[in-house]
């Protein structure tokens, strides 16, 4: 059942992956509440069968974004243009996209069969049409057999996949998801992620994902679009956006990283050298987009960096060293992170992966060698 609902989808997986036309095209858009920006004069292209993530804290923009291309809130300004077609004023019943709201917004007093048949039957969808419909989507969200059950009788990851049955069910050529899985417990989190992900493949409609979960973005996007204070800061892959952040609020909104103050002492073309008060001479690679000068900031995370102690032999050329006193200890489980006090007062994160217990364990107060590759090190403009 789930292979006929694929080939009728209007946005084929198999069709050159993310090729043709954007799916979704967002010209210098803008939104204001009153005299307030909600979204400032943001552009962004979301290529077809794409998963996109918008990504930020709470009130950077990013469900507002989702609400214009849906058509729940007008732009104040700017074009959004969804399947070659300039969407305007057109209400959201009248676009070529369905939502998928974190509370779900099944009907209580439905059973599943007709939540999902619900939008079929008012536009007209004739009856064993809406049967064959719904049952395909229902199997395609791993739910065969719970039409004729009642919302309240399911788990809450059940409840989600019959609310994305619901979406999917008329085929639109964009899904937009709004925190879906924010409801949900960690561990079903965690798997619904991984089944957003491959039901994105299969059906082969562009999804565009709001959260603020770091973790979550990196699992299941093609790309991340990063928002803070109504704009875009940075837009990529998800290894772009973890490995080669372009200022410090995306360094630090993704995952955990260590911020050095550093002064700029030359350049080679290849790494660019610093000076880190108190332990000397460092190298990095150079920043993205701004010239390497004067006081800057060295970004890089904990997990890539390297007990001494832990590696054969005693030097890695080219590598980055450094010296601190062991401070905090604190074990997470898969690793254990050390806080180095470094000589000019700064602190340094370091991920050790766990071993067999007292393996190589270190006490409080000793003074620890760590060393990096500089490539592993962004250096970024305050």
């Amino acid at each position: 059942m789930a292979q006929a609902l694929m080939t009728e989808t209007p946005v084929r997986a198999d069709a050159g992956r993310f090729g043709g036309t954007p799916s979704i095209e967002l010209r210098d858009v803008s939104k204001f509440f009153g005299q307030v920006p909600a979204v400032s004069g943001i552009s962004l292209e979301v290529r077809q069968g794409e998963f996109l993530t918008l990504l930020g804290p709470s009130g950077c923009g990013k469900t507002t974004t989702l609400r214009m291309i849906g058509g729940f809130e007008l732009p104040s300004a700017g074009e959004i243009v969804i399947e070659g077609e300039a969407m305007g004023d057109r209400p959201p019943y009248r676009r070529p996209v369905n939502t998928v709201f974190q509370n779900y917004a099944l009907f209580p007093h439905m059973t599943v069969g007709q939540n999902v048949s619900y939008g079929l039957e008012m536009t007209g969808v004739p009856k064993p049409e809406r049967q064959r419909r719904v049952a395909e989507a229902l199997d395609m969200v791993r739910l065969p057999h719970v039409e004729n059950r009642k919302p309240a009788e399911l788990s809450g990851g059940q409840q989600q996949r019959v609310a994305l049955a619901r979406a999917l069910v008329n085929r639109p050529a964009v899904l937009l998801l709004d925190e879906p899985l924010g409801a949900l417990d960690l561990k079903l989190r965690k798997t619904m992620q991984l089944e957003l992900k491959q039901l994105n493949r299969e059906v082969g409609a562009t999804f565009v994902y709001v959260t603020h979960d770091q973790e979550e973005a990196l699992t299941m996007s093609d790309r991340i679009a990063v928002m803070n204070e109504g704009r875009i800061l940075q837009l990529g892959t998800p290894g772009d956006i973890y490995e080669r952040p372009r200022t410090r609020f995306v360094a630090d909104f993704i995952g955990q990283t260590n911020f050095l103050e550093v002064e700029v002492i030359g350049s080679d073309g290849a790494a660019v050298e610093v000076d880190l008060p108190g332990s000397g001479p460092l190298r990095a690679r150079p920043p993205e987009g701004v010239p390497a000068q004067g006081t800057m900031t060295l970004a890089v995370r904990p997990e890539k960096i390297s007990l001494m102690a832990d590696l054969p032999g005693s030097e890695i050329p080219g590598w980055d060293r450094l010296s601190g006193r062991l401070e905090e200890i604190i074990y997470v489980g898969t690793y254990t992170q050390y806080v180095l006090r470094l000589p000019g007062g700064q602190e340094l994160a370091v991920h050790r992966q766990n071993r067999a217990v007292g393996e190589g364990e270190h006490p409080m107060g000793e003074t620890l060698t760590v060393v990096f590759n500089p490539q592993s090190a962004a250096l970024l403009a305050d």
